[in-house]
């Protein structure tokens, strides 16, 4: 998606991306012996430097959240006595490396960044380790550790029983969160002000109605409302997805047996069209060339009076220096279309265990060391860990003083938590799925009747799910 933030605002650590995690780089031959000679059946109790000496693999995407692990390495090496080998690379080219990573099934990289989507690609296809058991050994995890303090759609966001149509939250735990992004409406306070807009919209249609007031507000190009348009399953998944959800559309159920989608349902093409009216109506003019990116610079930029998409950037742009709007920017809840409790789709940044990692328990030390409550903690007040997965953090004051830079932004998030976390149906076609959705989408901004499009989108879908196996 995605999820590169704004170098004014955060420094992106470049020179990390030369760091090795080759296949060269292995264990020494004693610590390795050391390894396969320890049994945790016959200890009793945890110990942070039971794998004194061992080395693992870690592969990271270039994010602030993994700049928050490099920092803190060292005091996880001092902790542990184990030596961490990693490599950054850049969103654009991380997840075909990590793919080619896991297919070659050699144990590396041990431990690995992903997003829940791609989950469900990498579960079914053998390449995760599951994680209850290691979570639930008492040898194994720390009792500090704590995985109640999880945000609970945030943790099932990653826990999925491996049947496509089968909700996430179920089965096995297959990642632990290390971040996340609820998808809301932010807005600028200033813009509002000089329009005479006392108060944010609530509901769908009070948004085109505002937003087509706010066309131009701010000189030639400045427009009402920042979505992305490209042709790409990063589309659907924020601001779209959040409200399709809310209106009640599903685009997928099991029907005898078969996942069967419902994208041309009536609630489906409902609240397509009510997003098609808001982006014809007050998006940006070249809507589909527009990723998470221009969407973030053209909110930071005072071009877009407001932005339907990811939690953080209010927080970011907000701080003293860091945007031409620093200071302006205030968040709401996601417009609503029907009565009832809302809530948000969510993008999760998770950490993962290669399956085929010949050291799982030094891996294991690691995944519990940096989504644990001290790192997190420290990660969402002295880093740019925003929206942290562990509800210790938002109860911490110091947190608590940060987020209050961005007007709305805690009652929001108090507002949404509960209900909500990842509303896709989880099955291993989701990017062909959401790719080919886009399409349909752009289509229709495009002219094409949504009634009509969705239908043959339908269609579509179902051709190409229908290889895959579903129970009730």
């Amino acid at each position: 998606m995605l999820r590169k933030f704004l170098i004014p605002v955060i420094s992106i650590m470049l020179v990390i991306m030369a760091a090795a995690c080759s296949s060269n780089t292995q264990s020494s031959a004693g610590s390795r012996e050391k390894a396969e000679k320890t049994d945790l059946k016959e200890l009793d109790g945890f110990d942070w430097k039971r794998f004194n000496g061992e080395e693992i693999n870690v592969m990271l995407n270039q994010h602030p959240y993994a700049e928050a692990i490099v920092e803190r390495l060292p005091e996880f090496e001092e902790l542990t006595g184990i030596k961490v080998n990693h490599s950054v690379t850049p969103e654009e080219s991380y997840f075909d490396k990590l793919t080619t990573a896991l297919n070659a099934e050699n144990g590396n990289p041990d431990v690995f960044m992903t997003g829940s989507y791609q989950l469900w690609e990498y579960a079914p296809a053998g390449y995760i380790q599951e994680l209850d058991s290691f979570i639930s050994d008492e040898n194994r995890t720390n009792e500090d550790y704590d995985a109640d303090d999880f945000f609970e759609g945030v943790l099932d966001a990653d826990r999925w029983d491996l049947t496509p149509g089968h909700e996430v939250g179920t089965g096995n735990l297959w990642a632990v969160p290390l971040a996340f992004e609820l998808n809301l409406l932010h807005y600028n306070k200033r813009a509002f002000e000089e329009a005479g807009i006392t108060a944010p919209p609530k509901t769908f249609d009070e948004l085109i109605e505002v937003a087509s007031k706010l066309e131009g507000w701010n000189g030639e190009g400045s427009y009402g409302v920042g979505v992305r348009g490209t042709r790409s399953w990063a589309t659907i998944h924020p601001g779209y997805m959040t409200s399709f959800a809310n209106h009640g559309a599903k685009d997928f159920v099991i029907e005898d047996g078969k996942l069967v989608s419902k994208l041309n349902s009536p609630e489906s093409v409902e609240i397509t069209e009510k997003f098609v009216e808001l982006v014809k109506t007050a998006g940006p003019k070249d809507w589909s060339n527009y990723t998470w990116y221009q969407v973030a610079t053209d909110l930071a930029a005072g071009k877009a009076a407001m932005a339907y998409d990811a939690s953080n950037w209010s927080l970011y742009y907000n701080v003293e220096g860091s945007s031409e709007e620093a200071g302006n920017l205030a968040v709401t809840l996601p417009p609503t279309t029907k009565e009832g409790e809302p809530g948000a789709n969510m993008w999760v940044w998770s950490i993962a265990m290669n399956k085929s990692s010949e050291k799982k328990d030094a891996a294991w030390l690691f995944m519990q060391y940096f989504t644990g409550k001290e790192h997190m903690l420290w990660g969402a007040t002295e880093a740019n860990v925003v929206d942290p997965v562990r509800q210790s953090v938002w109860d911490n004051e110091a947190f608590k003083e940060r987020i209050s830079l961005a007007e709305g932004y805690e009652e929001t998030f108090q507002t949404l938590i509960e209900n909500s976390t990842i509303k896709f149906t989880p099955q291993p076609e989701f990017f062909n799925v959401t790719t080919e959705w886009a399409s349909a989408l752009q289509d229709i901004v495009n002219g094409s009747d949504a009634q009509e499009r969705m239908d043959t989108l339908t269609e579509e879908i179902n051709k190409r799910v229908e290889r895959l196996r579903v129970e009730e």
